[in-house]
């Protein structure tokens, strides 16, 4: 006689079998979204052992909460131990600002030389990389319908015949508008702010092409800052 897995039977596995645990949950969907003792979740062993196939389909087909969390009020992104792994939490929707029970979000936990300071340094300089990004689309932009209507590609016009800037991935926000020189801060490197213009330009800026090559250069501009700063692994949650 078979018997159902239990959450922690599937914890253990997902280190070095996660296609059965993708097999497992075919049959059993509910141990899905369930968590052992300590509220440790597969979506928290999917991200600490960089398993992103699994952690996708738990989120998306699965449908499990990006943002559930173990008993210390930690999201899987507490856990991330590479920008890949970091980056697919924010596209499934993991919030990057949410705190633990101590008060602090990811990126401060992270920033560590025992846990994962270029993680940490991603997180950070995501929202400062787009903030940068912003102006420069902005000093394209202003004052001119036709960078308007190529940063929205095919979308509405609204009643000033302007197009409504287009949708974008979760964790990356683009604010289009005109700002003083003295609020963009300090230059942004020229082959940036090249690669952020001749992306703009784009027709399929909006599409997912578009979204994916922005996502590249937000990755490409940490990783190329905090190329030299990886500190060692951290320790991962022991599964017994």
């Amino acid at each position: 006689m078979a018997y159902a897995p239990t959450i922690d039977r599937l914890l253990n596995q997902v280190p070095d079998s996660p296609s059965i645990v993708l097999e497992q949950l075919r049959s059993y969907p509910g141990l899905a979204s369930k968590q052992d003792a300590h509220g440790y979740s597969l979506v928290h062993a999917a991200t600490s052992y960089n398993h992103i196939p699994l952690l996708t389909a738990l989120i998306r087909d699965f449908r499990v909460d990006p943002n559930i969390t173990d008993e210390d009020g930690e999201t899987a992104l507490f856990n991330a131990e590479t920008v890949d792994v970091a980056n697919e939490l924010l596209q499934l929707g993991v919030k990057p600002d949410a705190r633990n029970d101590e008060g602090q979000t990811a990126a401060e936990k992270l920033d560590d030389e025992d846990e994962q300071p270029v993680v940490a340094a991603y997180l950070r300089e995501a929202a400062g990389t787009t903030a940068e990004a912003a102006a420069s689309i902005s000093a394209q932009t202003a004052g001119a319908n036709a960078s308007s209507a190529a940063l929205a590609g095919t979308a509405n016009r609204d009643a000033d015949g302007m197009h409504a800037p287009p949708p974008m991935p979760n964790g990356v926000k683009i604010n289009v508008g005109t700002m003083q020189q003295e609020e963009a801060g300090e230059e942004p490197d020229p082959e940036f702010r090249r690669r952020i213009e001749e992306l703009a330009a784009r027709e399929d800026f909006e599409g997912e092409e578009g979204q994916r090559e922005l996502r590249n250069l937000v990755q490409d501009a940490v990783l190329g800052l905090n190329h030299d700063s990886e500190g060692p692994a951290s320790s991962r949650r022991r599964l017994g």
